[in-house]
């Protein structure tokens, strides 16, 4: 866990300062902003300020648990549960104020599960996680989305 939380939280900022709005995403139909709004959008659902509906049944829970629990990465392509086909348009007005959005959810994604330690909240795919689970989930969405743009190697 400590590589993945070492990604999210020192190696992935880094990252982010390499991109540009110019850079081309090898798969997917968001830009640059549209990614980093993404990932922002996940963190809130994280920490309950964007609450969601799960989508998956009961009986598939458990195969997914297994996945996030696993090394398996999410595949280019993999559909965004909470989108209907169409990335959502841009609210920020450039690309660095995406990314400063996303940094400062990260900061109150930890304040508020330090303030809450067994909360869980509902991801739409994988059902109620805890810090850990939204953590794990985390370093596979973002290392999926920095292979997306090219910011880490396939």
């Amino acid at each position: 866990m400590f590589d993945q939380l070492n990604f999210i939280n020192n190696e992935f900022p880094l990252l982010l300062k390499k991109l540009t709005p110019d850079t081309p995403a090898k798969w997917g139909l968001m830009n640059p902003q549209q990614m980093v709004e993404h990932l922002t959008d996940y963190v809130r659902v994280a920490t309950g300020k964007n609450p969601v509906t799960l989508i998956t049944s009961e009986e598939h829970l458990p195969a997914y648990k297994r996945f996030l629990e696993s090394d398996k990465q999410f595949r280019p392509g993999t559909k965004n549960p909470l989108n209907t086909g169409e990335p959502n348009p841009v609210r920020m007005k450039d690309l660095q104020a995406a990314i400063d959005e996303y940094l400062s959810e990260m900061e109150e994604f930890y304040a508020v599960f330090e303030k809450q330690p067994g909360l869980k909240t509902i991801h739409p795919a994988f059902g109620h996680l805890d810090a850990n689970d939204w953590l794990r989930m985390q370093y596979k969405h973002l290392t999926h989305h920095a292979r997306q743009f090219g910011l880490i190697e396939e």
